[in-house]
This record gives C-alpha cells, structure tokens and sequence, in this order.
C-alpha cells in the first residue's frame, strides 16, 4: 500500500477535523468515487456508519459528492460493516460505503469502501480514485444530480442474514450470553440475533452516545465483560468491536478467546464435518500454538501480512474459505465476504451445541504460546526501524530466542504506532525482551 497518498490497509482514516478526515475532503472523495463509478453511467452506493458522533458530518459531507457526481447515495444508519458488505450486495449497488473506525476511539474516524461483491475495493480502483482527487471538483447538470433516500429495514435485513449462517436444526435455548457492543454499530443487531435464536442475552455496551465507543468496552477491552459472564455465570461472551467485524469471546470461567482460537474451534468442527476444503489462512501475529495446533489435526496453515485485506487475498489465491487475525477478525468465505464478528460467534456457539462442550472445553485443542504485544506512538513521518540501534537489539532478541519465538516489529497501519510483538515459551522473558526493544525504539526516535 506504499504507493497509496489517502488509503491505508482499511481504507483511509485519521483524526476528525484533521486532513483528510474533514468535510471538505470527505465531499471531494464521494465525487472522485463517484466519477469512477458512474462512468457508465449513473451510480448507486449505500453509505453506513457506526456511532461516532463525526458521523453524521461525514454521511452528509459524502452524499453530497456522490450526489455532484451523479451517484444515489441510500443511507442505512447505523450498520455493522459486514452489513454494509452484504446489503451492497443484495441491493445490486456500484458500492458500499462504511463510516467507521472500528476499534479507534470516538475521535477518529474512517472511510473505506466495498465493491459490489461485497468486497473490499481492488488495488487499481483505489488507484484511480486517488487520480480523481487530484482534479477540480466538476459537478454535472442539475437534471443527473444523485438522489438520497433512507433504507429503513437495513437491520432487519441483515438480522435475518446473520440468522441464516445459524444451522436451522439447532437453537440456542438454555445458553445465557452476555453480549458487549462496544456501544458501536451492533448495539442493535447482536442482541436481537441472539435472542431470535432462542439465547437469553444479557447486554453491556449497547447505549451509544456518540462518544463512548469503544472506551473501555468491546472487542478492545474485554476486561468489563469477562466480570459481568463471571457475575451472571453465564454460558459464554461476546465482544464485538466498534464496526463489528471482531469478535473476541469469553469463556464460563472468565478466559478471553482470541481469533486465533475462535479460527481453530471453527475449522477443526469443519474438519470433523467433513467440510475443510483447504486450509487456514492466519497473519504474521498469529500465535504459534494456532500452528501447531492445525499442523497437529493435520490442517495446512499459511501466514499473510496484518490486516485482514491480506488474509483474504491469501485465502483467494489458495481456493480456501477460512482465515484469522488474533484481532479477531475472522472470515469465513463460505459464510460472507468479509469479517463479520456476529457470524463468526454463531459458529462457535453451534460447535459448543453440537459437541455438547463449553467454549472452556473446546479451546483446549491448542495451546497459545505467550505473546507480548507493545506499542510506541510516533510522529507519521519518523521510522526509528531503519536506526542502527534497533536494528541491533531486534537481532539481540532474536539470536536469544533461536527456534523457541517470534519476533515481529511492525509499523501500524491504520495507526501512527510502532507495535512490537514478542512471543516464545516464558512469559517473564518475552516480557523482558519486548521492554527491551520498545525502550531502544522510543530512545531512537
């Protein structure tokens, strides 16, 4: 993505009332996404958004560019990304667009986009894109302006969507759920799929107020969610981040479980079913007992760069249907086109059903090697990765570790951060090392 000026490896994101998060830019960027669309013609796009109060400056900020363009903008209002990828889907639209900044908070925003399939835009067409922006802002005649309209069922449809992933022979009566929105976009979709499927759900986390999403809740900070599963000695948890696109579970004994564990419960069940075709797809973050556990079961394993861009075209390449970051994005192409936390979370749940066996059972298959993730903040233009002192200690690290741990220094990208992750057999050391290199990475700066 180093050739990209706007997008990031999630589409283009930043601070509100920052370049390019402002109105301005957002109204240039729906008419240069309009330009390329509606070449053939005029276009038609859905606009969706999570609960971030900058929201709505931006929806309107962007319909009016699509509008300029000649482009139907449909709003949905509050929605899920994977929602936006499948309604974009169901409606034939040229596009689909998603207000958000999934797990960031309140005061970031972001704008990416999906293509008709329900994917995320090619490579080329960001490209030309970006090409559009550079031009002057031409608007067409008054009687081709794009028209704007409301689709006031969205959340029905895609509740039911959701519900059709859930096997029609099982129900999910007698299981107490509780579920953590990260007062974000699912507010009002996970707790209505769960409970339609027969689950009495307890809800935390679902009363946005524009400001409060994600802060101390959700996918990101599962710590209120593992108390209130140990308080109501419920059956299992769910935390969906701020779009809805991770999921991050909690089991009956108050133990997180990541992607890399939600993947494995999911594909060894494929697996027992007799329907694997492939392999798992993980990243370079995913933990190496997710490895070893799928070599164990015989389950081929490949690791794409972060992001979950990536890991689709992996699973692309491959012809395979099932991949994960430890994140917590989880996508399941045999279910939807893009990471979607609601329906990855029903797939466990109907393992946990059809196995007879708690989330706490099922997750001991792999055991995860500790790993030790640490960031440093730094100025977009610095990259104290190329100093010669970080390169030192990184290799110091590394020599020490040998066979027994990773090492993996990365630059964020959808975030002015350096992550430092650290993983092997001794959780005090890899500790240690992590401190070591991130006090080089901050001195070196």
């Amino acid at each position: 993505m180093s050739d990209r000026k706007y997008f990031g490896t999630d589409g283009i994101r930043g601070k509100v009332g920052e370049y390019p998060i402002t109105p301005d830019f957002a109204l240039k960027l729906g008419w240069a996404v309009g330009r390329v669309l509606a070449k053939d013609g005029v276009g038609k796009v859905l606009i969706g958004k999570d609960t971030r109060i900058s929201g709505y400056m931006l929806e309107s900020a962007l319909e009016a560019g699509f509008a300029s363009a000649g482009v139907a903008a449909a709003f949905t209002g509050p929605m899920p990304t994977p929602a936006i990828a499948y309604l974009t889907r169901t409606f034939r639209a040229d596009a689909g667009v998603v207000i958000s900044a999934s797990h960031n908070p309140f005061y970031d925003n972001g704008i990416k986009f999906f293509s008709t399939e329900g994917k995320k835009l090619p490579d080329d067409i960001e490209i030309l894109i970006e090409e559009e922006l550079e031009k002057a802002l031409v608007c067409v005649e008054s009687a081709n302006l794009g028209r704007a309209s409301r689709i006031t069922d969205a959340a029905g449809r895609y509740i039911e969507f959701c519900k059709s992933s859930f096997d029609h022979e099982i129900s999910l009566a007698g299981l107490r759920i509780v579920v953590d929105c990260a007062n974000g976009a699912t507010y009002h979709i996970a707790p209505n799929v769960l409970k339609e499927l027969g689950a009495e759900v307890i809800k935390i986390g679902c009363t946005p107020d524009g400001m409060n999403i994600n802060e101390k809740c959700g996918a990101t900070d599962v710590n209120a969610l593992i108390e209130k599963v140990l308080e109501e000695k419920a059956d299992v948890g769910f935390a969906l981040d701020g779009d809805g696109d991770r999921i991050i579970m909690v089991d009956h004994q108050g133990n997180k479980i990541d992607g890399d564990q939600i993947i494995y419960i999911i594909a060894r069940e494929a697996l027992r079913n007799g329907q694997l075709k492939g392999g798992v797809v993980g990243t370079l973050m995913s933990n190496m007992g997710l490895e070893i556990g799928l070599k164990e079961l015989g389950i081929p394993f490949v690791r794409a760069k972060v992001g979950d861009r990536y890991v689709l075209e992996k699973l692309v390449e491959n012809n395979w249907r099932f991949g994960a970051e430890n994140s917590g994005h989880v996508l399941l192409l045999d279910k939807t086109t893009t990471g979607d936390g609601i329906i990855a979370g029903l797939q466990v749940l109907s393992a946990m059903i059809r196995n007879k066996m708690s989330l706490a059972d099922l997750s001991c298959g792999m055991k995860l090697m500790p790993q030790v993730l640490m960031n440093v903040r730094i100025t977009m233009a610095n990259n104290p990765l190329n100093h010669p002192q970080v390169e030192n200690i990184i290799q110091e690290v590394e020599t020490a570790l040998a066979d027994k741990g990773r090492v993996l220094i990365r630059k964020s990208g959808t975030e002015p951060l350096i992550r430092v992750m650290v993983e092997g057999h001794d959780s005090d050391l890899v500790t240690d090392y992590a401190q070591r290199i991130v006090e080089v990475i901050k001195a070196c700066q």
